[in-house]
């Protein structure tokens, strides 16, 4: 996890908002992707057991996490890796062989990917230069996981970020889901991995209010964090559930406050605005899931817009819900 002693010269401009937060010069920061993935790829039949310990000795953090959690083997129990992972990685049932093909062809070069975590971790730097900017491993997953946590890492698999249309995802993942394994959400997804770990729930109370504010201040900071992004793939929607949410943003909030759904703590209340989905019920089965939290993301710009006092880092680490609400005049 090095930083590169070289300045990065650049106009910062949030896709959502209309305020600056950071100067014109910052040393860049350079995230470490390890690739995990190719590493694993390399594994031959032939000489499985000599490969694996190789991959012991030059991955000693990654791969027990890997044995572990992905294979579900013993990391000690090296002489049935040996036998397990070669039919891991060859598989034609599960269409693994195809997937790691594809994942090699299209993962061949990174460089656009880490150029964008390089330059949203430079921004968080800025901010939080008390925090650890964290090593990435890339690996193959086998359709189990797209992000892994790691103490202060974060690992991607990238055979789930082949493209909405790869053939393999229709046995593992609903329609709705597809729009994100996209090679190009990476760097979103990674950011915002680890903002939801690292910058914690405060609030001391659980209301739909509390959750929708926490998660729409996150989303914020990723919005600024990534201006390069249009805000429907910060948010992980398409553009035409995007300009859904513009469209009927006033019907939105009226429904959560004819409901009387903002300060309840049920779970099935917040399940309902906060998780994914393919809509949100409470809104409407036209509404996409999350809107919640989108509507979160527009007090807290809104309350940004209009107290051009407070800082990133007291949004983020202020608590109150009711006070956010009330001083960011949201008016939709």
């Amino acid at each position: 996890m090095g930083v590169w002693s070289l300045v990065c010269v650049m106009v910062l401009a949030s896709c959502s908002s209309k305020r600056s937060y950071f100067p014109r010069k910052m040393e860049l920061q350079h995230v470490d992707v390890v690739r995990f993935d190719e590493a694993i790829l390399n594994v031959s039949v032939d000489s499985s057991l000599q490969d694996i310990r190789y991959l012991y000795d030059e991955y000693e953090t990654f791969m027990p996490v890997f044995t572990e959690n992905i294979l579900g083997i013993s990391p000690e129990d090296t002489l049935y890796l040996a036998e397990a992972l070669p039919l891991f990685l060859e598989d034609t049932l599960y269409g693994f062989k195809e997937t790691n093909a594809e994942v090699k062809k299209q993962f061949a070069d990174i460089s656009d990917l880490e150029e964008k975590m390089d330059k949203a971790f430079m921004r968080f730097h800025y901010l939080y230069p008390e925090m650890p900017i964290p090593t990435v491993y890339f690996f193959i997953s086998g359709f189990n996981a797209s992000i892994l946590f790691m103490e202060e890492d974060i690992a991607v698999g990238t055979d789930m970020y082949l493209g909405k249309d790869w053939k393999y995802y229709n046995r593992v993942v609903h329609n709705y889901q597809k729009q994100n394994m996209r090679r190009e959400c990476i760097p979103i997804d990674v950011v915002s991995a680890y903002l939801f770990r690292n910058l914690l729930y405060t609030a001391t109370k659980n209301r739909l209010i509390d959750n929708m504010i926490y998660r729409g201040k996150v989303m914020y900071l990723l919005s600024v964090l990534m201006p390069e992004y249009p805000g429907y793939e910060i948010m992980g929607y398409t553009k035409e559930q995007w300009d859904w949410c513009v469209k009927h943003e006033r019907a939105i909030w009226n429904t959560i406050m004819d409901k009387r759904d903002l300060f309840k703590t049920e779970s099935m209340v917040l399940t309902s605005y906060l998780n994914d989905g393919p809509f949100t019920s409470e809104v409407s089965q036209d509404a996409p899931g999350r809107v919640g939290t989108w509507i979160g993301w527009r007090i807290a710009e809104s309350y940004m817009e209009h107290n051009e006092q407070v800082t990133l880092q007291e949004l983020i680490a202020d608590g109150d819900a009711q006070a956010i609400l009330q001083n960011s005049f949201y008016k939709p």
